[in-house]
């Protein structure tokens, strides 16, 4: 127990120790609000008053060259208008993001969200709707689903708009918001177009030997010495994990303190920039043509009315040695290969174990290529990297079999390993049924979508609400179908005939490449291999590959292994023999 003096020291720890601090308060002092003035707008002290007492604050801004002064005035205006509705501002979620971009992810906006659907508040409060969202009422009208069922509201204090009831004039104007962005993204893009015809860099890090100075690349002496003389080993044809090593194995590091790659290499001189000229690069888009917040490597360089390449300022190349270093890269190209092929597509997995197999030396992944499992540290950055190791493919694929089957016949047959196989095999043997599930998690989806734009058309469109109860009742009775389809296909079968040793023997004996990796899959974690000694016979691979298995063996179904799979393997050689 403790003594007087314990409790009275520890009562003063409590009385002396500081208070919690707001969660906003760095965010508040950092747009240059005075202490004073946070105390007297109440955002100083934390706020423990009742949910329906309290309310969130989401302000945001496009970009760092809007004025703070006008966004403390947002600040202002929200903490004035809370008093007016009697509550209390519990946090300001400030964030710097563009809501005209569907592929940006907006950290505070969601999490002042989720705040709401926490019940922590009930109400947030927003400058303009256009702060909220500019993606229209597909969006804020799920929203204002969400927290109308938890009694909560939205309020946009410049339009004097309560989510409650106003939920029509949300709709419109969420859906001008939405409108305003198509010119947004107009003078945007005239403006992009107008700065890159006059040779201006547009912003994003200059490439590996080169900054920019007055929106003009320029030489940057730290990196340029080394860039160079890389760039004159790509004049030579020299191989580009060659120079990888060369650069690595000395100490000259990537901008980023990494080490290079063979792939970074060859990037290099695939980006026009690398030779002083504007880069005309082609925009990643999602699966709906919608565009996203990348561009893809290379590009071709800008041309002008004459055709003639557009200069952005110095490279570490000319034009003219990009061509040829293009040139010698494309004759090591063999299309359908793994060997410079952009083209080719996905190839089919060939390994195993790929995925699965780590390198002993520095834990990173073993590439399945060719005939043998090496690590990709050292074939991608050379033996600066990694001094590998190297293992044959069709060696080491037998070998993670005999041991898997060891290991499954070792198991309970209540174990979760098992239980995952045997429903990996029931999707193996009924692959329609399987096929129909997937059709059907995919209509259903679309009906969804249907719905929610039956929906939007009826609010803003000014649909016939007879026409709109029809479709809705056809649309609603047609999910509930799937629904109901798809939960009847989804049921658990008996799997109790699926846990016979033999069987499951018998499937990784016949799967294919694909399907043995799932097995392997819903069995283990990794596979690592223990270094042999070469020039000697030493362990047998089998022997020196390093397990970590899901579920541990059970050591009394040991005795059991060897007899189960000879009689399988001498079942199945009967059954050649009596076929020839």
């Amino acid at each position: 127990m403790e003594n007087k003096v314990e409790k009275y020291q520890r009562f003063a720890d409590l009385i002396t120790a500081p208070l919690p601090e707001r969660e906003d308060r760095a965010v508040l002092l950092a747009l240059g609000f005075e202490e004073a003035e946070l105390r007297e707008l109440g955002l100083w002290d934390l706020v423990s008053c009742a949910p329906e007492d309290r309310a969130e604050a989401y302000v945001r801004r496009s970009n760092k060259r809007e004025d703070v002064t006008t966004l403390r005035t947002h600040v202002r205006d929200i903490v004035w208008q809370a008093r007016r509705d009697g509550l209390q501002i519990r946090r300001v979620w400030f964030e710097q993001r563009s809501a005209s971009k569907a592929y940006i992810k907006r950290e505070e906006f969601d999490a002042a969200i989720q705040a709401m659907m926490d019940g922590i508040s009930k109400t947030l409060y927003v400058w303009k709707t256009d702060r909220l969202s500019r993606r229209g009422m597909g969006q804020v009208g799920l929203l204002l689903d969400e927290l109308e069922k938890r009694r909560s509201r939205i309020y946009s204090v410049q339009e004097n708009l309560d989510s409650r009831t106003g939920r029509i004039l949300f709709a419109l104007l969420s859906e001008r918001a939405r409108d305003e962005v198509k010119d947004i993204v107009l003078r945007t893009q005239v403006g992009v177009d107008a700065h890159k015809a006059e040779g201006k860099w547009m912003g994003g890090p200059a490439p590996y030997g080169l900054h920019v100075v007055e929106r003009k690349l320029r030489h940057f002496e730290e990196e340029y010495k080394y860039a160079r003389p890389m760039a004159e080993q790509l004049l030579e044809n020299v191989v580009p994990a060659a120079i990888a090593e060369y650069h690595n194995s000395r100490g000259i590091l990537t901008r980023f303190g990494k080490l290079w790659t063979a792939q970074g290499v060859i990037a290099l001189p695939h980006s026009p920039s690398w030779a002083g000229l504007v880069s005309n690069r082609e925009r990643m888009v999602d699966e709906f043509g919608n565009p996203l917040d990348g561009y893809h490597r290379g590009g071709e360089p800008l041309m002008d009315a004459k055709g003639i390449p557009v200069s952005c300022g110095d490279g570490v190349i000319t034009p003219e040695e990009r061509t040829i270093i293009l040139g010698n890269l494309a004759k090591r190209s063999i299309a359908g290969t793994s060997i410079g092929d952009r083209t080719r597509g996905r190839r089919r997995t060939v390994a195993v174990l790929s995925g699965f197999f780590h390198c002993p030396h520095c834990g990173g992944g073993m590439a399945g290529g060719g005939s043998n499992y090496r690590c990709r540290a050292r074939i991608h950055s050379g033996p600066t990297a990694c001094k590998g190791i190297s293992t044959m493919r069709t060696v080491a694929d037998e070998a993670i079999g005999i041991l898997w089957v060891n290991h499954i016949l070792s198991l309970s047959p209540d174990s979760p390993t098992i239980q995952s196989i045997a429903r990996r095999w029931l999707s193996y043997q009924d692959p329609a049924k399987e096929t129909r599930k997937l059709a059907l998690s995919a209509a259903l989806e679309k009906a969804a979508s249907r719905e929610k734009r039956l929906n939007k058309d009826f609010f803003i469109g000014g649909m016939d609400e007879e026409q709109y109860d029809q479709l809705r009742r056809e649309v609603s009775a047609q999910i509930q179908e799937m629904k109901a389809e798809l939960a009847e296909l989804s049921v658990e079968a008996d799997l109790t005939p699926l846990m016979d040793r033999e069987a499951l023997v018998s499937l990784w004996e016949k799967g294919t490449v694909e399907k043995r990796q799932g097995l392997l899959g819903a069995s283990l974690k990794k596979v690592t291999i223990t270094p042999g000694q070469r020039g000697s016979a030493g362990p047998r691979v089998i022997d020196r590959l390093v397990i970590t298995w899901l579920d541990e063996p059970n050591p009394e179904a040991r005795a059991e292994i060897v007899a189960a799979v000879q009689a399988h393997r001498q079942r199945q050689e009967g059954a050649e023999l009596s076929a020839a």
